[in-house]
């Protein structure tokens, strides 16, 4: 008995590493994104990124900016842009709360997640975040450290 393992059906969790890095998580959401066809098909391949990615608001419809999904392989004429601007879909409170704390000074709305949903739509895990100083990133290295030095303790 074979199996075959198809790389379309393969469960993607693909991660804004450097965003836990840069800035401080103040709330989460989990948005939809309107996608293309040959779009799906590459992110479902494993092939995006999220780095330098991060969401603004025209019209009151919100967007993502320079989140890179590579071109399909197998695409024709129809494929896309890799770094196109592509819609987000929440709900008209969440986007009215973001919209409202986006003009406070000092925040902003960054990818941190795309994943596959239960649905098996593609969804985006944003954040709305402050950015940190250097000391504020000096600080939680040392944090980092001295936990993970604990641990090391702990386990022995």
């Amino acid at each position: 008995m074979q199996f075959c393992i198809n790389p379309y059906m393969a469960e993607i969790d693909i991660k804004n590493k450097k965003a836990w890095h840069d800035f401080e998580i103040i709330d989460k959401f989990v948005a939809g994104i309107v996608l293309t066809g040959t779009e799906i098909k590459s992110l479902r391949a494993g092939k995006a990124s999220l780095v330098d990615s991060y969401c603004f608001f025209n019209e009151g419809e919100l967007f993502v900016k320079g989140m890179h999904i590579s071109e399909y392989d197998f695409g024709s004429i129809y494929n896309h842009f890799p770094k196109r601007e592509r819609k987000l879909l929440l709900t008209r409170r969440e986007l009215k709360k973001l919209q409202k704390n986006v003009k406070e000074k000092g925040l902003t709305i960054i990818a941190l997640k795309i994943f596959l949903a239960a649905s098996r739509y593609a969804k985006l895990e944003i954040a709305l975040a402050r950015g940190k100083k250097e000391f504020d990133k000096r600080e939680d290295i040392k944090k980092k450290d001295s936990k993970r030095q604990l641990d090391r303790l702990m386990k022995k």
